[in-house]
């Protein structure tokens, strides 16, 4: 994936699209805690509903969203599927955006624009029952 830099050629967009797609998909405050909580450790699903207090179909759209991202990955477990962060790099990504986040003053929380979850994503429509 090509880096996001200053560019002369700011038309370029379709070279942005998969920095887009990545951003989308981490886009999502119940995406972002799964990945939180993947950050500390392997686990299953089952655990990860009970820790997050979500339901179990509503935590395996969420994985299988970071899964198809290239961010999570599972190992079977006897009968269980226990998943694991598949890129550390993602941490360093989060880090820099809760340092950024601070130094603005969380400002973006009160965009009016992206303060809230879209609605036209399924699984947002989904976390958000």
């Amino acid at each position: 994936m090509p880096m996001i830099t200053a560019s002369p050629d700011v038309s370029g967009r379709a070279e942005l699209a998969p920095a887009g797609a990545l951003f989308r998909g981490l886009g999502d405050p119940t995406r972002l805690a799964l990945v939180r909580r993947l950050a500390r450790g392997e686990a299953r699903v089952v655990d990860l509903c009970t820790e997050l207090g979500l339901s179990q179909s509503t935590v395996s759209s969420h994985l299988a969203c970071l899964r198809d991202c290239g961010l999570v990955d599972y190992r079977a477990q006897g009968r269980a599927s226990v998943y694991h962060l598949t890129r550390p790099e993602l941490l360093d990504l989060l880090a820099v955006a809760e340092g950024l986040l601070a130094a603005t003053g969380n400002a973006v929380a009160l965009c009016p624009t992206y303060a809230n979850p879209t609605t036209s994503d399924p699984i947002t429509k989904e976390s958000a029952r």
